[in-house]
């Protein structure tokens, strides 16, 4: 007996060293093919904000980010090669993407100063975005009558390398110190948010905390575009890659994508880190939802303005409703959905159809908030109307809003929304040359894998041409005009 258990030890051993083994050159293999990392990937910025840095104050929070550039030209920029002509990397001075071609480094924090401000305003940028996201609505936003502050949010505007170890609850300290600062500048009225992608999930997630915190700044209204309520679980899980490439020393592995950084004010390479934080801030609402749901405390909400097209290919666009709205008590809200361009007729061709959440959510009784629907005028029409249905009625408004569907764009996308057709980096019909590189009409045909920007990034529309619409709508619902 005791020679067969010896023996059924031994072979076990034996097995259990070859899949190890195997896993180990599986790994390997799998690891040499990743792209390589650059300095960019790899440097630390140990002058970024965290929730225990010891920073009480915006202006503290400014010259520690005055600190942060600093390393960031030290660490990365003073350890790569100068740019050729045609250069596109933002990481090479004097590159077509160079951040510093603009007269505004828009990768930094921004306040933006009525001379007799009506509202107080932060503005809370996407994930691997920077405060150049909301440059637009900031600037009409101001010239309207209010005092608004973009706020760079940690990990962002420098570094790809800032997504590896960032947690949103240092994001959460970070828009807590902003939101105290507008408190003070509006001396003591409630302070408005607008955020976008993973900003709007922030900016929930601080009103969620104020309705406890009474010793938080009140927010007056909220304004969220494109925004991250649900996201696939799967990104929960992806922290464990991360996790098993810090163990073995294995960076490549602590990264979904590693792409050429041409854009002078937004993340090409995506950290698995990142990932984790957006699905963990949206556990955390969705459980603070809950919560205050139970007890009966959601009708202290602001009222809220959502933007969301139904073809989204970042978050979970139907959670918006089933997650957000749908439990929200009457309070003044309205959800703004964009509908794809009917007059294309892609229908066939969709991996899914949006349709029965659009007749979901118009028909749901009750519905206390306002829904809105931007579509084509009838099939046979490129001219768009905005379709409404007041809280708690299935009786429609139809307005024309002036504005088409471009004839080759078949729908928004997520990163879209905020963004005029004449931004000029993004914009499908920019002003005039800007300083550096334009990305809003690129869509070069050739042979599939010969670029480094890929055909998927190429055709993602970056633009939204009702972004005007868009923009009065927010401003009135800060009741600005």
């Amino acid at each position: 007996m005791a020679i067969w258990m010896r023996r059924l030890a031994r072979n076990l051993a034996l097995c259990t060293a070859g899949f190890l083994l195997a896993v180990a050159v599986a790994l390997t293999v799998y690891v040499e093919r990743l792209p390589e990392l650059h300095v960019w990937h790899t440097a630390v910025l140990d002058a970024e904000y965290t929730r225990d840095s010891p920073i009480s104050t915006f202006e503290e929070y400014q010259a520690l980010e005055d600190r942060l550039f600093a390393q960031l030209d030290e660490r990365v920029y003073r350890r790569t090669r100068p740019a050729g002509a045609d250069s596109v990397n933002r990481y090479r001075r004097g590159s077509l993407a160079d951040p510093a071609r603009w007269p505004i480094n828009w990768n930094r924090s921004f306040l933006l100063q009525a001379q007799h401000p009506r509202r107080v305003v932060l503005l809370l940028h996407g994930l691997t975005d920077a405060p150049y996201s909301l440059r637009h609505l900031a600037l009409r936003l101001q010239r309207s009558g209010a005092t608004v502050l973009g706020l760079r949010l940690p990990g962002h505007g420098t570094a790809p390398s800032g997504l590896r170890t960032v947690t949103w609850q240092d994001m959460a300290a970070a828009v807590r110190l902003a939101a105290r600062h507008l408190d003070k500048l509006g001396g003591g009225r409630p302070i408005d948010i607008v955020g976008y992608s993973n900003g709007a999930a922030l900016a929930l997630h601080y009103v969620l905390a104020s309705i406890d915190d009474p010793s938080l700044p009140r927010v007056g209204r909220l304004v969220l575009l494109s925004p991250q309520i649900a996201i696939s679980p799967a990104a929960g899980l992806a922290v464990w890659q991360a996790r098993l490439g810090h163990l073995l020393g294995l960076q490549k592995l602590e990264w979904n994508a590693v792409h050429l950084e041409y854009e002078p004010f937004k993340y090409g390479s995506f950290a698995v880190n990142a990932a984790a934080l957006a699905h963990r801030i949206t556990v955390e609402n969705q459980r603070r939802l809950r919560q205050l749901a139970q007890a009966g405390m959601l009708e202290q909400m602001p009222p809220i303005l959502s933007f969301s097209s139904v073809i989204d290919a970042t978050v979970e666009a139907p959670a918006v409703v089933t997650q957000l709205f749908n439990r929200l008590p009457a309070g003044g809200h309205e959800l703004v959905l964009f509908d794809f361009n009917r007059q294309a007729g892609v229908e066939p061709l969709l991996n899914w159809n949006p349709d029965p959440m659009i007749d979901a959510v118009r028909s749901a009784t009750p519905r206390h908030y306002g829904l809105t629907l931007v579509t084509n005028r009838d099939r046979q029409s490129l001219a768009a109307m905005a379709v409404h249905w007041p809280s708690e009625r299935q009786t429609a408004t139809r307005t024309p809003l002036g504005l088409s569907w471009p004839r080759e764009v078949y729908s928004l996308s997520h990163v879209a929304l905020p963004f005029a057709p004449d931004d000029p980096i993004y914009g499908g019909f920019p002003a005039g040359p800007g300083p550096g590189i334009q990305l809003g009409n690129l869509a070069w045909r050739g042979e599939r894998g010969a670029l480094q920007i890929s055909a998927s990034s190429q055709l993602r529309l970056r633009w939204n041409p009702f972004y005007a619409w868009l923009e009065d709508r927010a401003v009135a619902f800060l009741q600005l005009e």
